[in-house]
């Protein structure tokens, strides 16, 4: 079992297209793109958290039709745009709004938003957030974790780890 993340995907949102220059000729495409990435990406077995802002615009049976679709346990951190519908959908195994995680020996702070402290974060903790659309300059061990950022699909933190080193050495 793998453990991925993810943000941001904005599904049904037509706005998302323009406003973060996503590459899809239309709402239709950009979903059924990402939905694609995330089941590419992501196993049956696996855990998803995903880290706010599901879906816009979009209809409580249609929002539990395509989390029912994607692969894994889901998880969701709740971000601004994720309303009651989102937050009682019977596809998510919990909702809240910020959570810590201990995964391996790897300590994990996850919010929608990023944050300028969090705790552990002088003990090695990671933050991880979405809501920036890749557009905020993240701080040593904070990660934008939302699918602007990361080829419209979820992310373990070793590709997220190993993204950075990449950067390091150029």
């Amino acid at each position: 079992m793998a453990v991925f993340f993810t943000s941001d995907t904005h599904f049904g949102h037509a706005g998302a297209l323009s406003r973060f220059r996503r590459p899809f000729a239309s709402v239709t495409d950009m979903d059924a793109a990402m939905a694609a990435n995330w089941n590419a990406t992501v196993g049956p077995d696996d855990d998803v958290w995903h880290l706010g802002d599901f879906a816009l615009h979009r209809k409580p049976d249609e929002m539990a039709a395509l989390l029912e679709r994607l692969h894994g346990t889901k998880h969701l951190i709740t971000g601004n745009n994720d309303g009651p519908a989102t937050r009682t959908l019977p596809g998510w195994a919990s909702v809240q709004d910020y959570a810590e995680l201990l995964l391996g020996e790897r300590r994990l702070v996850l919010c929608h938003y990023a944050f300028r402290t969090w705790n552990g974060m002088y003990k090695g903790a990671l933050n991880l957030h979405g809501h920036s659309h890749g557009q905020l300059k993240g701080m040593t061990r904070q990660f934008d974790v939302g699918v602007d950022v990361w080829n419209f699909r979820p992310v373990t933190v070793d590709e997220i780890l190993a993204s950075r080193q990449r950067t390091k050495k150029r």
